[in-house]
């Protein structure tokens, strides 16, 4: 199924970031992922494939489910 991501909330604070983000960096991070498409099995799959390519975990993400 594909998904597009319309809104997203990356765990920056987590204890186990290697780094801290500015906030412009925060904001990059938000832009490179509000308005993607992603292909997953679903809601679930999708917040792993996210947090893989991100490198972030995800408190909260909104999406909507494409239809073909």
């Amino acid at each position: 199924m594909q998904f597009q991501v319309t809104s997203i909330e990356f765990d920056l604070d987590c204890d186990a970031a290697d780094e801290e983000l500015t906030p412009q960096d925060e904001q990059d991070l938000y832009d490179d992922y509000i308005g993607t498409f992603w292909e997953a099995d679903d809601g679930d799959d999708l917040v792993e494939e996210i947090t893989a390519a991100s490198g972030w975990c995800i408190k909260s993400i909104d999406y909507r489910h494409i239809l073909n």
